[in-house]
């Protein structure tokens, strides 16, 4: 189920519109070799929340986003459209139903030459289709 929400969520950000559409990347992890700026799937776990009828998770998401600005504001406006994006991910996907998707907690941070980081973590309540 992580494997199928990481596809999901992945794809659902791939297709949004602006100011979304703008990254030159958005991926998991490790491919970052693209200009700034791009949105990475850096890490996920995901716990046991299953019913006696039917599997589930608690998959907890974190999703960083990189950009190069002396103003801290810049970023700002694309990381709330970013948090609505991933808010308004559909309930169904193929073999699972999304019960509850919450922002969690965002933490931002300046890098060398630039380059902020803000990292935002989700956690999705998933069920297995029926």
């Amino acid at each position: 189920m992580e494997n199928q929400l990481r596809i999901a969520l992945l794809e659902w950000l791939r297709s949004a519109p602006y100011p979304i559409n703008t990254l030159n990347l958005i991926d998991e992890r490790g491919t970052s070799r693209s200009t700034l700026p791009w949105l990475e799937l850096v890490s996920s776990a995901s716990t046991e929340w299953g019913t006696k009828d039917r599997q589930g998770r608690e998959v907890r998401v974190a999703l960083e986003l990189n950009t190069r600005d002396d103003d801290p504001a810049t970023a700002t406006a694309l990381v709330a459209t970013i948090e609505a994006r991933v808010a308004s991910l559909p309930s169904q996907q193929g073999g699972l139903r999304v019960v509850s998707n919450r922002f969690l907690r965002a933490r931002t941070e300046r890098r060398t030459n630039n380059i902020r980081a803000t990292l935002m973590e989700f956690r999705f309540r998933l069920l297995a289709a029926t």
